[in-house]
């Protein structure tokens, strides 16, 4: 007898559609429906870089204990494009369900023992419903997510509202909206009763969280962190930074003196960094949005900033590569790129959040650090982070914060005789006075170049000032050990001499999978990395333990490399833990990975499924 899973609130689908049907609409309709249920859901789009005509998928994690990371494997597979077929279904969880559109028939071969089959005639009914072409492709996958609102008990409420608020001010599309939604649920009420074991029941699991895309929520945190001036070229998957921090300055930014902000769309990544540069240097926060290919076009003025100590903000929002690589895809696979970007002898700041509420918060914080380092500061985030939505709890901020502006020396300071030199350290701590353009119509000017200069800006190639200045640089980069945010250490159950780091959009499948690791008695102590330079307790973490697993996403173990450059420890203490297949670190993939290289014979848990 067919054995079927059985799940509330905890399971897995999969929608596999054609990209430009339509159905990335119906598809957020179908996961936030539950997530007005009061049910924590994590849902992905995966999608190719084409406009249309290519397979695209979407996954959605339903997951009433808030595992919202990439489980993988999936327990139900909605397969609605013929080119993916095999591929699809051999994914599904033993027991699991294939939804599919049964129009056509099948031959046996083409399914699996192991699973439920649940046929609805989509395009049949669409065909005696519609006439128009586009309309039935479209309504088509509102009629699955009629159907998958009854088989698992989604109240059709919710999807009714969310079709109201999804047209509002187009109320022609909400009538037949509604009607296609009505009819796969009825038919699914008829025909389909019972016949999966994955069901939602209401919950009160979601709390005040938002659901917001970390794109979105970097820009904000950039205009709550006064950014008044943002350049940039378009490039997949930052466009939206940009786009939205646009929305947002329109709403924040304007007053009756008409608009305080200043959006430059330059004609390429290049030109963009530079106008960047130049608003730092005149005293504004600036930033620009990107991905790999702008970073490795923009290294001239990325070294013009890091050694003429020039504020800025680089928002990397990291994509497959090499060269075009994989537009659509995730990668942590710039962090080299952006520590030594530019030739020459460079460090820079990286921060690293985990998801969209630490954008937002390293967004604005970052704005600060350039401010308060002057030099070139890196806010890594990538395609998951960036362009998929996430459950977050409710973005903050501190109205009595204010802007920390670093040293600046201003006309009274000039006036009143304080020695002023543009790179002259006086603190000891690496990081000189600067002043803004006119502060003082004689006292403080300084020409910037990209030239070695001594401690007062003034030209010079002699070897003894170029070798003082490197040396301050690499003070600086010290004293941001001590500003950046530190790495968050979670201890495991019992005490073990076992550990793992890790950083970024991997967190959220990383606690989840510590969980399973737990259950196998592999035990690890974790530390959450935030930013680079490294917190002195993170090599002192890695001095604590024998072992030390490196989770991070691309091949060459970029964060593994920075530890061993940034700690001078023992290699063999650190064992890489490596996905890098575009599509985010499944939960599995690290229970399996670290399993077998902590010994044991054969992986815990099914291969994950991209």
């Amino acid at each position: 007898m067919l054995s079927r899973v059985e799940k509330i609130n905890d399971f897995v689908i999969r929608l596999a559609n054609v990209n430009g049907s339509g159905s990335a609409s119906a598809n957020r309709i179908f996961a936030r429906s539950m997530i007005r249920m009061g049910i924590p859901v994590g849902s992905r789009n995966i999608f190719p870089s084409n406009i249309q005509g290519l397979p695209t998928w979407y996954e959605v994690r339903v997951s009433g204990a808030g595992h919202l990371g990439r489980r993988g494997g999936y327990d139900m597979m909605v397969a609605m494009n013929p080119q993916t077929w095999d591929k699809d279904v051999a994914g599904i969880d033993a027991g699991g369900y294939l939804f599919y559109d049964s129009t056509k028939p099948l031959p046996s071969s083409k399914f699996r023992d192991d699973i439920t089959v649940v046929g609805m005639p989509l395009t049949e009914i669409c065909n005696k419903q519609y006439s128009d072409p586009r309309q039935r492709q479209l309504f088509k996958n509102i009629m699955y997510v009629g159907a998958l609102d009854a088989l698992l008990g989604i109240e059709t409420d919710e999807s009714e509202a969310l079709i109201k608020e999804l047209y509002q001010g187009k109320d022609k599309l909400i009538a037949p909206n509604m009607e296609a939604l009505h009819i796969g649920r009825d038919y699914a009420d008829q025909h389909l009763k019972g016949a999966i074991g994955l069901k939602v029941k209401r919950a009160d699991a979601v709390g005040d969280r938002i659901l917001i895309e970390g794109n979105a929520a970097a820009a904000l945190g950039c205009v709550y962190g006064g950014a008044t001036v943002a350049a940039w070229y378009p490039i997949t998957p930052s466009t939206s930074v940009a786009e939205a921090f646009a929305g947002y300055c329109k709403k924040l930014r304007t007053g009756e003196d008409g608009n305080n902000y200043a959006i430059v769309q330059a004609e390429d990544e290049l030109a963009a960094i530079g106008v960047v540069i130049g608003a730092g240097w005149n005293g504004s926060r600036a930033f620009t949005a990107t991905s790999g290919p702008g970073i490795s076009l923009m290294q001239e003025f990325i070294g013009l900033a890091y050694f003429a100590e020039i504020p800025a903000v680089l928002i990397d929002v990291q994509r497959g590569g090499p060269s075009t690589g994989m537009p659509t895809r995730t990668q942590q696979s710039d962090l080299l790129l952006a520590a030594f970007a530019s030739h020459g002898d460079t460090r820079h700041v990286l921060l690293l959040p985990a998801d969209p509420k630490e954008a937002f918060e390293m967004s604005a914080q970052a704005l600060d650090l350039a401010d308060r380092l002057q030099t070139p500061i890196f806010v890594m985030t990538d395609l998951d982070i960036g362009m998929n939505e996430w459950l977050v709890d409710p973005l903050k901020w501190d109205d009595k914060k204010r802007m920390d502006r670093g040293k600046v020396m201003t006309h009274a300071d000039l006036e009143a005789g304080k020695d002023f030199g543009r790179y002259l350290d006086v603190d000891g701590d690496g990081i000189p006075f600067r002043t803004y353009p006119g502060t003082h119509p004689d006292k403080g000017a300084y020409f910037t170049r990209g030239t070695s200069r001594d401690r007062y800006a003034r030209y010079t190639e002699e070897g003894p000032a170029y070798v003082d200045n490197m040396e301050r640089l690499l003070r600086k980069f010290e004293t941001a050990k001590s500003l950046v945010p530190p790495p968050v250490k979670i201890d495991a159950p019992k005490p073990t001499k076992y550990g793992v780091i890790y950083f970024g959009s991997t967190t959220s499948a990383m606690d989840e999978a510590i969980l399973a690791l737990n259950e196998n008695n592999i035990l690890l102590d974790r530390l959450r990395i935030r930013a680079y330079p490294f917190n002195d307790t993170v090599i002192d973490f890695i001095k604590n333990h024998d072992h030390v697993y490196v989770v991070e996403q691309n091949r060459d173990a970029q964060l593994r490399t920075l530890l061993l450059d940034t700690g001078k420890v023992d290699p063999s203490r650190l064992t890489s833990v490596l996905h890098y297949d575009g599509n985010p670190i499944t939960a599995r993939f690290i229970v399996n990975d670290i399993s077998l290289k902590h010994g044991m014979n054969k992986p815990p848990l099914k291969e994950s499924v991209s």
